[in-house]
């Protein structure tokens, strides 16, 4: 348009052909750098996902990469327990230096900045989302390959603000096999896909529980209906685990990164070709 002055927010057309579509992704800290991110996701809560996406971290730090984990879950903050790490690195007029694990994974959680970590966080949905969104913006990720977000349950304020402001790569949905799947993992799925966002696959948790005698798979909660949503939506099932005692003890000492992995390697290579 000839009278156009470049400044499309003043500007009352709607069907101006020189509009700019606006971005909502934030900016990283300019001191950050992250190559990928990978939200680790559930329909539902209690479905072991914080667990997922520490497992899947030491995976990838396992291969020689570098990790981080950016614990969305604002509520029900979970990551500095699962790495026992309870103070960042520190801060200066730059921005907000991660937590470091033993073997290095960087990590930022709201309870790294609260006087008593036991403190609820009473915030209403806006309010957390943008503590979320300056997770990214404030914090000076070191050279990080691979960044996962350990997101909270649910299609709310939270997950729709990290698909909006993050550069998301690739999204692990994680579920476990019980009937109410079908719907909770089809509301994930099609959250992701209304973000245009890229699904690698399926994660099921609690999958069986293998007797200590006779080694026989016992499946506690059912036969799996995970397969046939998977392949409603032509996507892999990439791990099947185990309900694990060993992973939960090691999981509330902050011993994760001695718990074996080697059941999300396929998660893996799928997030390495994200």
């Amino acid at each position: 348009m000839s009278s156009c002055n470049g400044n499309c927010a003043s500007c009352s057309s709607s069907d101006c052909g020189d509009r700019k579509k606006e971005s909502l992704l934030a900016e990283l800290n300019p001191k950050a750098s992250v190559k990928k991110v990978i939200a680790v996701v559930s329909g539902k809560g209690g479905v072991g996902k914080s667990t997922v996406t520490s497992m899947l971290a030491v995976e990838m730090a396992r291969r020689g990469k570098r990790v981080g984990v950016l614990d969305a879950d604002i509520t029900g903050p979970s990551a500095p327990t699962a790495f026992g790490v309870t103070e960042c690195q520190g801060a200066n007029e730059d921005g907000l230096y991660p937590a470091l694990s033993r073997s290095g994974i960087q990590i930022m959680s709201i309870n790294l900045l609260l006087d008593d970590p036991a403190s609820p966080v009473v915030w209403r949905g806006p309010v957390i989302a943008g503590a979320v969104k300056q997770f990214w913006t404030d914090v000076i990720w070191e050279d990080v390959e691979y960044l996962f977000v350990d997101m909270p349950p649910g299609t709310g304020d939270v997950p729709l603000t990290v698909f909006q402001s993050l550069p998301i790569d690739g999204v692990v949905i994680v579920t476990t096999p019980q009937d109410l799947v079908s719907m909770i993992v089809s509301k994930a799925v099609k959250m992701a896909n209304m973000m245009h966002i890229p699904v690698l696959g399926f994660v099921e948790n609690y999958s069986y529980l293998s007797c200590p005698d006779c080694g026989k798979k016992i499946e506690v909660f059912g036969k799996s209906h995970l397969d046939e949503v998977a392949a409603q939506f032509d996507l892999p099932v990439l791990a099947r685990l185990p309900i694990d005692p060993t992973v939960a003890e090691r999981y509330d000492a902050g011993l994760m990164e001695s718990v074996d992995t080697a059941a999300l390697s396929a998660v893996a290579d799928a997030v390495e070709k994200a």
